[in-house]
C-alpha cells in the first residue's frame, strides 16, 4: 500500500501515521527526516544536497526525487509506504509519479485531512511554553493558572512560529502549493478527503476506512 499523507500543519498527519505503522506494518516517510539520513550516511545524493544545505540554500527537486528514490528502494518499503511532507509541488508529484512508474508501483491513496483554517489557528497558537522545558496548550493541556507554568511557576511565553502572524503565513504557503496538488491527485482518481475535526480516533477510522475499502 503506496500512500501519501496531505494536510495542513496542526491537522495531525504526524499522530496519525504513528497508528498507520503499527497497523499497516510500513515505514513512514518524512522528507525532512531522509535528508538527514542521506546526509548522515553520506550516500551520493546525501552529498550532493549536503552542498546545498550548507551553503544554506534549498535543496533542489532533482536531489530530493533521488534520496526518495534511494529510500523507497529500502526493504523496508517492499510492502508499501506513507509519505508525509511530499511532495508539495504538482512538479514534485509528477516526478514523483515517473518515479514510481519506473519501479512498477504506483500510488494507492493520496489521503487529505481536512481542517478549517480557524480550528488549525486555535490548535497552532495554543501552545505555551516555560524556560524548564515544560509545555502547555490552551485547549488540550492548560497550566492550572493561566499563563504560569504548573512545575516551576515561571511566567509562560510563546514561540515566535506559534504566534498568529506566523501561523498564518504558513497556511498561506500551505494552500497556495497544496491546492494544484488536490487537482492533479483529484484527475488520477486516487485523492480521498476525510474530515479532520472529530477525534484522533474518529480521524484514525475514517483513515483506514479507506485504506481497507
Amino acid at each position: 500500500m503506496d500512500l501519501i499523507l496531505l494536510g495542513p500543519p496542526g491537522a495531525g498527519k504526524g499522530t496519525q501515521a504513528k497508528k498507520m505503522i503499527d497497523a499497516l506494518h510500513i515505514p513512514q516517510i518524512s522528507t525532512g527526516d531522509i535528508l538527514r539520513a542521506a546526509v548522515k550516511d553520506g550516500t551520493a545524493m546525501g552529498l550532493e544536497a549536503k552542498k546545498f544545505m550548507d551553503a544554506g540554500q534549498l535543496v533542489p527537486d532533482s536531489v530530493v526525487i533521488g534520496i526518495i528514490d534511494e529510500r523507497l528502494k529500502e526493504d523496508d518499503c517492499a510492502k508499501g509506504f506513507i509519505l508525509d511532507g511530499f511532495p508539495r509541488t504538482v512538479d514534485q508529484a509528477a516526478s514523483l509519479t515517473e518515479m514510481l512508474d519506473k519501479a512498477g508501483r504506483k500510488i494507492d491513496h493520496v489521503i487529505s485531512i481536512d481542517v478549517p483554517d480557524s480550528d488549525l489557528m486555535a490548535r497552532l497558537t495554543g501552545r505555551w511554553m516555560c524556560t524548564c522545558g515544560a509545555s502547555f496548550h490552551k485547549l488540550f493541556n492548560p497550566s492550572k493558572v493561566d499563563g504560569i507554568c504548573d512545575l516551576c511557576g515561571a511566567k509562560l511565553y510563546q514561540r515566535d512560529d506559534d504566534k498568529e502572524a506566523a501561523i498564518s503565513v504558513r497556511l498561506v504557503n500551505y494552500h497556495n502549493q497544496t491546492a494544484p496538488l488536490i487537482d492533479y491527485y483529484g484527475a488520477k482518481k486516487v485523492l480521498r478527503s476525510i474530515p479532520g475535526t472529530g477525534t484522533p480516533d474518529e480521524i484514525y477510522a475514517a483513515i483506514m476506512a479507506v485504506v481497507n475499502g
